[in-house]
């Protein structure tokens, strides 16, 4: 009988399929990695988790007889996935689990951006009630550029088509995709030139930590939005911050900060950066829940049950 570890707290119907297949699933939310690593889950062949735990070299020396890691998410930042596949297990996500929830609050994000709907909010609250100095901008006259086509960017282009604006897609690793949901498929340079919206939806890695840094924001041909719905440690906040002042960035919707825990649970640190971002007048926040809906927090657990029964890619 195969032995699951649950090292995070996911929706009970991963737990009750995998236990009406046979296995033996084991609670262990609140287990630490040094308990790990001293053996305590040295007969497992599967464990389940989020953030909470980093799963290394060291870590995977610990479990010599697993088989697979699930996920519940998108990204594997927390999963050395090289490492467990060179030792033969099997690493499974669920980005078709959040996807839906993702794109529309990157959507809901960008309108309250070009509309100032937080700050008209906090306008009217405050007693106040100036319509001109809170005009919108519309997204149907808008050029908005999507970094990163795969289930995220997807579900984002997905959601925009009833906006009836032109829709670019780019993505390094991709192609083949230009019609579906409605997009161009551009290279970097076209989408540098054209857009007034860039929304980012590409994995944290070597490649991309600190990718949006002073540098890549004045390569663009015209001020623009930028939405974040990735990873935080992609966009270095100092540099958005300085283009929003300079004028190179007309807004700024960040769901993920780079000063987040390793578990996403809460921030590390609160430096001064942070207390900018805050009073900035052009950004609009949210505390890393644009995949965290009542929906896709079912979504996540059965599509990583279907995957790991078998019955999923």
């Amino acid at each position: 009988m195969a032995r699951v570890a649950f090292l995070d707290t996911v929706h009970e119907v991963l737990w009750e399929r995998l236990t009406a297949a046979g296995m033996d699933c084991l609670h262990a939310e609140t287990m630490s990695r040094d308990d790990v690593l001293a053996g305590a889950l040295s007969t497992c062949n599967g464990i389940v988790l989020r953030s909470r735990l980093t799963v290394d070299a060291a870590l995977l020396d610990a479990l010599p007889e697993l088989q697979w890691v699930a996920r519940s998410g998108a990204g594997l930042d927390n999963i050395d996935v090289a490492e467990a596949e060179r030792r033969g297990v099997r690493v499974i996500s669920s980005p078709e689990g959040n996807a839906t929830a993702v794109g529309e609050h990157a959507v809901g994000q960008l309108l309250a951006l070009l509309h100032k709907l937080t700050r008209a909010d906090r306008h009217v609250r405050d007693g106040g009630w100036d319509r001109e100095g809170h005009r919108g901008l519309e997204l149907e006259a808008r050029t908005v550029g999507i970094i990163g086509f795969g289930n995220m960017g997807r579900s984002f282009a997905r959601c925009l088509r009833g906006f009836g604006c032109r829709v670019l897609a780019y993505d390094k690793y991709t192609s083949g995709f230009a019609g579906e949901h409605g997009v161009e498929e551009c290279s970097l340079d076209e989408l540098l030139q054209s857009a007034d919206v860039v929304s980012l939806h590409v994995p944290l890695t070597a490649e991309t930590r600190g990718m949006v840094n002073a540098r890549w924001l004045a390569e663009f041909a015209q001020p623009f939005f930028l939405l974040n719905t990735a990873r935080g440690e992609v966009v270095n906040t100092e540099a958005v911050l300085d283009a929003l002042d300079n004028g190179q960035l007309a807004g700024a919707a960040l769901d993920v900060l780079e000063f987040e825990k390793r578990s996403l649970e809460g921030l590390a640190e609160r430096p001064a950066a942070l207390q900018r971002l805050l009073d900035h007048p052009h950004t609009v926040l949210s505390p890393h829940v644009a995949g965290w809906s009542e929906e896709s927090y079912f979504k996540l657990s059965n599509v990583l049950a279907d995957k790991i029964l078998g019955q999923g890619a």
